[in-house]
């Protein structure tokens, strides 16, 4: 949990640092789409999946965040990964055009199960990528300001959009702070005797019992000293304010906004021409 660092902003003055955050917003959106857009098959699946991985390091990177960082945020995945993988052998499409992986008493299990699992949890990596990239170079204040700018034509509906943004902006500032909550009260637990990690299903569950109360306990806290001085600073959500701060768009901005728009058009014609990788290539593997 320490080393979880989503939603917790890291102060570098990087390229991405610098950019508009609206821009980034929205092209986190773009990616975002590209990433869980399906491919016609599975030469473009792997092809395409590895593209927008390597973009999603080199972006992560660029906002100096380790990758060690993630994966050691991500350790509980691999109990996903063996949930979709047996769901996936158990429950095998109707298409498997893979081939067949073993075959024991009648029970046939695919390549295409392997591949389904991995293909899903290869989108969330990718996902938790650049949601980090976009919360650990963005002020939260930015975001905020981001997130009002792009609500603003919903004031027509009476859309409350300075709300609505600053729930969110707090929500994504709470995050590691939640998180060390958890490793705190999880530390005094084990300090009187609870234990997280070994015995039974139930004693787990029953430890984690004594771990969720006292968090719950601590987010009311939080929440109610949060909002207290907020009303004691006068804040009010309907009320017109100016801004020391002005978000601007340069040409860094346009760049990034045209990379990201290129790369989801790009996938999005691969989609719809139901491009085949090997076939381009006069090869018939997959």
């Amino acid at each position: 949990m320490k080393n979880f660092a989503l939603g917790k902003y890291v102060p570098f003055d990087t390229w991405m640092h610098r950019l508009d955050a609206r821009v980034k917003i929205l092209g986190v959106i773009f990616l975002m789409v590209a990433i869980f857009l399906p491919m016609p098959n599975w030469s473009m699946t792997l092809l395409v999946q590895g593209v927008l991985f390597l973009i999603s390091i080199f972006i992560l990177a660029s906002t100096r965040t380790k990758m060690s960082t993630v994966l050691t945020s991500l350790r509980s995945l691999w109990i996903m990964v063996l949930f979709l993988l047996i769901i996936y052998i158990v429950v095998p499409k109707a298409e498997n055009t893979l081939g067949i992986a073993w075959q024991y008493n009648g029970w046939t299990v695919y390549w295409d199960s392997f591949a389904e699992a991995g293909r899903i949890v290869a989108r969330l990596v990718m996902m938790i990528m650049i949601s980090m990239a976009l919360t650990s170079s963005t002020k939260p204040l930015d975001l905020t300001y981001a997130l009002q700018w792009y609500f603003t034509p919903l004031k027509v509906f009476h859309f409350p959009a300075e709300e609505v943004a600053m729930t969110i902006s707090i929500a994504l500032r709470f995050i590691p702070t939640l998180l060390e909550d958890a490793l705190r009260v999880m530390r005094a637990q084990t300090s009187r005797g609870v234990d997280f990690a070994h015995g039974s299903l139930w004693r787990r569950i029953v430890g984690l019992t004594s771990l969720i109360i006292p968090l719950f306990v601590s987010s009311f806290i939080r929440s109610e000293e949060l909002a207290n001085a907020m009303e004691c600073r006068c804040y009010d959500p309907r009320a017109k304010r100016t801004r020391y701060r002005k978000l601007r768009f340069g040409w860094g901005d346009l760049f990034a906004f045209l990379f990201t728009a290129g790369v989801l058009t790009a996938v999005i014609v691969i989609a719809a021409m139901r491009l085949d990788f090997f076939a381009l290539m006069g090869l018939h593997v997959l």
